[in-house]
Order: C-alpha cells, then structure tokens, then sequence
C-alpha cells in the first residue's frame, strides 16, 4: 500500500494550484509520504518545495481517499486545507514544477485534474464527498 499528501491552501475564495512538467492538469501540492513522516508532516514539506509557500500551524484534515489508477488499486491520500501559510520563497519553474498559480475557485484554470475540481466542489459547496480520489 501507498500513501500520500495533499494539501489545498486556501485564501477566500482562492486556491493555491500546481502544474508539473510530467503530467498533465493543474493540480494541488503533495506527494508520498516518506519513511518515518507523519501524512500531515508530508503535505505541509511537499506544499513548501513545490509551491514556495510554509503551511504554518496545523491544517485540517478534509478526507482520506482511495486512489485507483491503471499502475495500482493500493494507493490513498489523504486531503487536507490550509488557511494558514506565509510565502518563503520564489518557486521558480524546473524540471518538475512548471507552474504555481492562485486561482479563484470559480474560475479555475483549463486543464485542472478532476480530483482537484471535486475537492474544490466538496469543500466550498457542501458537495458529497467522494471516497475515491478521481482521475
């Protein structure tokens, strides 16, 4: 089994989203959970190197979903929100972050992944939540 972070950061009506350079879709921060890091640890260290921005303080736990993808049916990820973070430096586009962009929830970007358009849905609107992750 797998397991993973990501992290919605949250300003108003604003989202903090990700473009990486290997697959498509604006997306939010996050990645794999390192060996001997809490989930919460892993989504706050993620959210940092790839966007540039330190979550301060604890952020909420929104959901734990199941990931099914063609590679594995084992992986799952646990979603959380920040609404407390400070910008510590400049990401600059590399080899695997292309862009990083706040965008208003209501007008988000072309191309953003499914599952970051259900989180964004479940969170604001009082949607259903899903216990699948959504590609």
């Amino acid at each position: 089994m797998t397991l993973g972070a990501r992290v919605m950061v949250v300003d108003g009506d604003k989202v903090l989203l990700i473009r990486h350079t290997y697959v498509p879709g604006w997306q939010f921060p996050g990645g794999g959970v390192s060996p001997g890091e809490t989930l919460e640890h892993a989504g706050a260290r993620e959210t940092l190197e790839e966007t540039g921005y330190r979550v301060v303080g604890p952020m909420h736990l929104f959901g734990i979903y199941h990931n099914s993808s063609p590679v594995t049916d084992r992986d799952h990820v646990a979603f959380y929100v920040a609404t407390k973070f400070e910008r510590a430096f400049e990401r600059k586009p590399d080899h695997e972050i292309a862009e990083v962009g706040w965008f208003d929830r209501r007008a988000l970007p072309e191309k953003v992944t499914p599952a970051t358009s259900q989180r964004i849905d479940e969170y604001f609107d009082d949607v259903p939540r899903r216990d699948v992750w959504g590609y």
